[in-house]
């Protein structure tokens, strides 16, 4: 994986118009349309470009979504596989090339150590150095901090555990069963990828949401993409809040196109469990719940399908016949499991993410540590976010779709710092 050389390491400190706090897609992305303004600013990385996805991600993983897709302000995919699913290593590539084309300034291995608000605009302190800006856009992300829950407290010592942003590959687990905690997108790949491997795995089924990777002749998301799902806007949905807690679709990105709902998973040898309740004593105790939720999720795909088809109806494009898609069957789901039997020796938690603002000195966030925004616009005076999840848009966390976010939040900071200073709303003490 290629990392960046940027012509804009030194000074490691001093006064910027607009800092952006991280060079993933969102950050990238939002420096593009910063520069088409024509404001000054700096990226400030805590590792390379597209840390997260360097460090935090498993050794096979394939993005889950078509390489059509991977595209940002000005460059798009130019490979010979379009349909395809890209590695991470390529993505990371992608990215790199990307910061280099647009010439974003970049200070890489910079920790943002702590952010408050300062006369008529930001303090950063980081490990190399302060800097001081009008304005700011977060764009760290919000999956920051992998999901441990307090049941993990009442495990036995003697299991090794780990979480999603921790596992690497089956070859580097200890030898034993394991427990994966967690059936969203991560926890199904993984639970597949160890099962593979020959050992005995026990996936624990909360709220899940089922698609197939093809139909009628298209990806899912192509499917999603073209009848307006992921371009509804975050005012359009019904209830935000439950529409960011959405957990991502079980899908897979190989090259066979493969489907990794729970029917596939059980017949290759995994137990499902529904969701995990409790633990002490050695002993777990699972919620008997799980039958419905696979019945809600079965109903939500043929919603969806259903739509896809009502399109296909009304525009008069021409596809393959609709397939039939089995319901979930759940074989006798344990209600619980005795970890003394030795069976089990590695537990893995795959239940999902929160962002980390541990470093924000800034009054911007709510009683569970998470930004409050509208469509990435802070309370803080000058203050924005970009890449969270149904942000402006469904598709606002996405690769692709961090474009259109990125030039609206740009256009709002040159609004807001061509603002004369005697109008602007001095920052959140």
């Amino acid at each position: 994986m290629n990392s960046i050389a940027s012509p804009y390491q030194s000074p490691l400190s001093g006064d910027v118009t607009t800092i952006i706090i991280g060079a993933g897609q969102a950050g990238l992305a939002t420096s593009y349309h910063l520069d088409k303004q024509g404001i000054d600013h700096v990226l400030l990385e805590r590792g390379e470009v597209g840390n997260s996805w360097r460090t935090e991600r498993w050794d096979s993983l394939r993005l889950l979504s078509p390489n059509w897709q991977t595209r940002l302000p000005g460059q798009a995919y130019q490979g010979n596989d379009p349909d395809g699913y890209m590695p991470v290593a390529e993505l990371v590539d992608f990215f790199a090339s990307y910061a280099q084309g647009i010439n974003a300034p970049i200070h890489c291995n910079t920790l943002v150590e702590n952010i408050r608000p300062e006369d008529d605009g930001y303090r950063v302190q980081t490990n190399r150095g302060e800097w001081r800006c009008r304005s700011l856009v977060l764009a760290s992300g919000a999956f920051n901090k992998p999901l441990v829950p307090a049941v993990d407290a009442g495990l036995p010592a003697r299991l090794s555990r780990l979480t999603a942003h921790q596992y690497r590959n089956p070859q580097a687990l200890a030898e034993g069963g394991v427990l994966v905690v967690g059936a969203s997108a991560t926890g199904v790949q993984i639970a597949d990828e160890i099962q593979r491997s020959g050992r005995a795995v026990t996936l624990c089924v909360g709220e899940h949401v089922r698609l197939p990777r093809l139909y009628r002749g298209k990806d899912i998301l192509w499917w999603m993409d073209k009848i307006g799902i992921y371009g509804e806007g975050a005012d359009e949905v019904d209830d935000i809040n439950r529409v960011r807690r959405t957990p991502s679709v079980q899908l897979v990105g190989s090259d066979t196109f493969a489907d990794i709902d729970l029917n596939q998973l059980q017949q290759r040898g995994i137990r499902l469990a529904g969701r995990l309740m409790s633990a002490s004593d050695g002993r777990l105790q699972f919620s008997g719940g799980l039958n419905n939720l696979c019945k809600l999720a079965d109903l939500k795909m043929h919603r969806l399908l259903k739509a896809v088809d009502e399109w296909i109806a009304d525009s008069g494009q021409a596809a393959p016949a609709a397939a039939a898609f089995e319901p979930t069957r759940i074989a006798q789901a344990p209600l619980d499991l005795d970890l003394n039997s030795g069976e089990i020796k590695t537990v893995i938690w795959a239940c999902g993410f929160e962002p980390d603002y541990s470093w924000l000195s800034v009054p911007v966030l709510d009683h569970k540590g998470r930004l409050r925004h509208n469509g990435g616009i802070t309370p803080a005076p000058g203050l924005y976010a970009m890449g969270l999840p149904v942000m402006r848009r469904r598709n606002s966390a996405f690769i692709y779709g961090v474009a259109e976010d990125a030039q609206e939040i740009a256009a709002e900071v040159a609004a807001y710092i061509g603002t004369p200073a005697s109008n602007r709303k001095r920052a959140i003490a």
